[in-house]
């Protein structure tokens, strides 16, 4: 039993990743950077140089492989359907998808397929925090135009619930919503990086549109920008509402911001 999983060296996938190799199952990990992925993955993984983006690139990617993990990223919706169907073709015959924040043509093609599947809904990453790294090592500030409270998930948990909906019966056709334990605003988090630092963090309010102009100087494209920050304008119930999922998957609770914090603190002292 081989598990594929594409975006291997990304946020979720790594985490998949190492969950199924924690595990002792067999994993092909798709990835543009063979030299750069054996330092981040390790020695006991197989590696497949190539992108989920460009399916006909993977004819042998999909040699032994029986089981998917698919995270949707952009210029995948495009390309998905064919993607799953070469899957399907191949042998493959468990999915699991990390959604890209709604069910489009790529989570409906896994939806579709006629085998196992279990979609993954996660809410706003704790890893998201990261984009706050330089502001905080240069200024000891973040500056943000909205401060809503988000239910962060720690990004191993996604990557232990798929590992479970992969390996264990009882997940098919399943759409799990993953949330951390608690709901908090942007100043609580940092409150709590701060204390795992060492250092004191200020937040400070900015417009919407001074916040689209900073993505787009990164080279973010306006529409992105404007999509990435209207997420955070337009707070939905679901991404501030602590969902008991991971908890019920992985049969302890979900990883709080503050275990995150002492993971990556010292990134930010």
């Amino acid at each position: 039993m081989t598990t594929l999983v594409t975006g291997a060296t990304g946020n979720t996938g790594r985490q998949v990743v190492r969950e199924l190799v924690e595990r002792g199952e067999k994993v092909k990990a798709l990835t543009r950077d063979a030299e750069a992925a054996r330092a981040l993955l390790g020695p006991d993984v197989e590696l497949v140089t190539g992108t989920h983006t460009d399916p006909a690139s993977l004819a042998r990617a999909w040699h032994g492989v029986d089981r998917l993990h698919v995270t949707v990223t952009a210029g995948l919706a495009e390309v998905g359907q064919e993607l799953i169907d070469k899957a399907i073709a191949a042998g493959v015959r468990r999915i699991t998808v990390v959604w890209g924040g709604g069910v489009g043509p790529v989570e409906q093609a896994v939806a579709a397929s006629g085998v196992e599947w279990t979609r993954l809904e996660p809410q706003e990453f704790m890893s998201n925090t990261l984009t706050w790294l330089d502001s905080i090592r240069s200024e000891g500030a973040v500056r943000e135009p909205y401060a809503h409270p988000s239910a962060v998930v720690h990004e191993a948990d996604i990557g232990a619930v798929a590992a479970v909906a992969l390996l264990e019966d009882g997940h098919a056709g399943r759409a799990y919503n993953l949330t951390g334990p608690q709901a908090l605003t942007p100043q609580q988090r940092l409150a709590i990086l701060g204390a795992a630092a060492g250092r004191e963090i200020t937040f400070t309010t900015i417009t919407h549109e001074q916040a689209v102009e900073r993505l787009v100087a990164t080279g973010v494209s306006r529409a992105d920008a404007d999509y990435v920050i209207g997420w955070y304008a337009e707070s939905s119930p679901e991404s501030y509402t602590v969902d008991p999922t991971v908890e019920h998957v992985l049969g302890r609770p979900a990883r709080t911001f503050a275990q995150w914090a002492a993971e990556h603190g010292h990134r930010f002292a």
